[in-house]
């Protein structure tokens, strides 16, 4: 039991890591980047942040959203 759970761990970190190394991110994956809920995540996007999308795939940039909230700094 505790092996199974090991490696539950560690499936979870390696999608974890897998998520923010990659440069395009689902809105989900990049409510998640920011430490924020997929509804404030909205709300970015109504603020201006940039979202691509092609034929309803949506797709944010982790750079646009570095951007977004160095933008929104105070």
């Amino acid at each position: 039991m505790h092996k199974d759970f090991l490696e539950e761990i560690k499936k979870i970190l390696v999608n974890s890591q897998a998520n923010y190394s990659k440069e395009w991110l689902s809105l989900k994956e990049a409510a998640t980047y920011a430490g924020v809920s997929y509804n404030t995540f909205i709300k970015f996007r109504e603020m201006g942040l940039r979202v691509a999308e092609i034929e309803s795939v949506k797709r944010v940039s982790r750079k646009e959203i570095d951007t977004f909230f160095e933008n929104h700094s105070y």
